[in-house]
């Protein structure tokens, strides 16, 4: 719950972290935490956007969105004064580029500089500086937070301690589960498709090197990276954090020079080196994916028709279906079932014990990988042991591609059990130590810092009733 509120306010002050000076002359401060201040108008628009977003989500609280929000900006502010006393470093390069994406969004909405600085009642760069101080207050307290959370782990003693203790009415449901398997088919002419997708890199890297046009400008207009509105930019990171191919393309180069195009597992890319400090390699640069024609798609979707149609009349089995005709490799000779291990893969979790083939419907449409909606929507129509149509979809990295699938099983809802649903009860019973540790952690140092709050909010509901001194 605490995680959820702390970065629930970061994400909001992100986006309105700018206040207007008519504002300013009205307000007061109503909280001091350490040597940072909180004035009402933070405290009133962050509340406001509290409501708003539970509106639009479905759902209300019984709880004052007034302190609330009061309550999740002093844990932000406490946290960044925790940091700045330990001396928690942060990575300040990428802080720019997020300022200059959220500040052009701002632009946008209002359609243009001078109506923004009418809106808020002051210059441009008195903007971009307070959106600076935001997203630089929101790093380090995150940092904080990371730091104090990330050293708690858990064993399987805990977790079979955890489920034991847990009341069965306690215990969490577990949504109906699916298992599937799937046949993808990249188009033929995939080949054809990659050369010219390396010739149009190749034309935008020559008007880069001939001087017609910027780096990040050409990113922001062609690139398909979420990077593309930093104008291709990606925050420093190691050799060792990167594809391969990306990381000994950027290892040869010098600051300001750019790559000849190569191709990664998320597509092909052209690089600029921008700087090297240390063991960090801060880099930008622009992403593209072959893309088809609809007669070369259409012909990928005839071919797995025709598949399927095989598959149902018995003449195959889906399993050596699979293993014959399938361009996923990761699947193919496992009858095609699916696992999260290409999702594992990315985020460097790669412990055998996280890799399971039951998926939730959120696991189809919330993993941040590209992973397909469409997956679901297609199964969402099956009985288990049917195979369905072919549909257009894209891999993990958002490659296109076609496929069918097969419905092996639904796992019907049920209260969670540790024969069945360990990794998902780990995770739970993670998730409930770090925050204990995190509130013991919290208590403390409210303790030992300096709170002031107004009298206007000091008998409201607070989550934790240390704050009120």
């Amino acid at each position: 719950m605490l995680k959820k509120l702390i970065w629930g306010v970061a994400l909001i002050c992100a986006a309105t972290g700018v206040r207007a000076q008519r504002q300013v002359m009205l307000d007061k401060v109503v909280a001091v935490v350490g040597n940072s201040s909180i004035l009402y108008s933070e405290v009133a628009d962050y509340g406001r956007r509290l409501v708003e977003q539970r509106r639009a989500a479905g759902y209300t609280t019984d709880r004052d969105p007034m302190n609330e929000a009061l309550e999740g900006l002093m844990m932000q502010k406490l946290l960044f004064h925790q940091a700045q006393i330990d001396s928690v470093e942060i990575d300040l390069s990428g802080i720019q580029g997020r300022v200059e994406e959220q500040l052009q969004l701002m632009i946008d909405q209002e359609g243009s500089i001078p109506a923004l600085e009418a809106k808020y009642h002051m210059a441009i760069f008195n903007i971009r500086e307070q959106l600076r101080q935001n997203y630089q207050e929101q790093s380090y307290a995150q940092a904080m937070q990371n730091q104090v959370t990330s050293k708690v782990t858990i064993v399987p003693g805990e977790v079979e301690r955890f489920y034991k203790k847990t009341s069965r009415d306690s215990l969490p449901v577990i949504p109906d589960q699916y298992v599937y398997a799937q046949i993808t088919k990249f188009p033929k002419t995939i080949v054809e498709a990659k050369r010219r997708t390396r010739e149009r890199l190749l034309e935008l890297r020559n008007r880069v090197m001939s001087g017609d046009a910027k780096f990040e400008t050409l990113a922001r207009m062609y690139s398909v990276d979420g990077s593309a509105m930093r104008g291709g930019e990606i925050e420093p990171s190691p050799l060792a954090g990167l594809f391969q191919v990306y990381a000994d393309a950027l290892a040869e180069l010098k600051p300001g020079q750019i790559s000849e195009v190569v191709e990664s597992q998320a597509g092909f890319h052209i690089i600029q080196l921008i700087d090297k400090r240390g063991n960090l390699y801060h880099s930008r640069h622009i992403l593209l994916r072959p893309t088809y024609t609809f007669d070369e798609l259409s012909e990928s979707l005839r071919e797995l028709d025709s598949l399927a149609d095989l598959i149902r009349k018995d003449s195959i089995t889906f399993e050596k279906a699979a293993q014959l005709h399938s361009d996923d490799a990761l699947t193919k000779m496992n009858g095609g079932l699916v696992t999260n291990h290409d999702i594992l893969e990315r985020a460097d979790a790669m412990d055998v014990n996280y890799t399971q083939t039951k998926f939730l419907k959120e696991d189809f449409a919330n993993d941040g990988f590209h992973k397909p909606y469409v997956d679901y929507l297609a199964l969402s129509r099956l009985k288990p042991g049917e195979v369905s149509d072919a549909y257009q979809a894209e891999d993990v990295m958002g490659n296109q591609l076609s496929k069918i699938v097969k419905l092996v099983e639904i796992v019907p809802a049920h209260k969670a059990s540790l024969e069945n649903d360990y990794i998902r009860l780990e995770e739970l019973a993670l998730n409930i130590k770090r925050e204990k540790e995190f509130e013991a952690w919290l208590d403390r140092k409210i303790a030992g810092m300096y709170v002031f709050i107004d009298p206007e909010f000091r008998d409201g509901e607070f989550e934790n009733k240390n704050w009120v001194k």
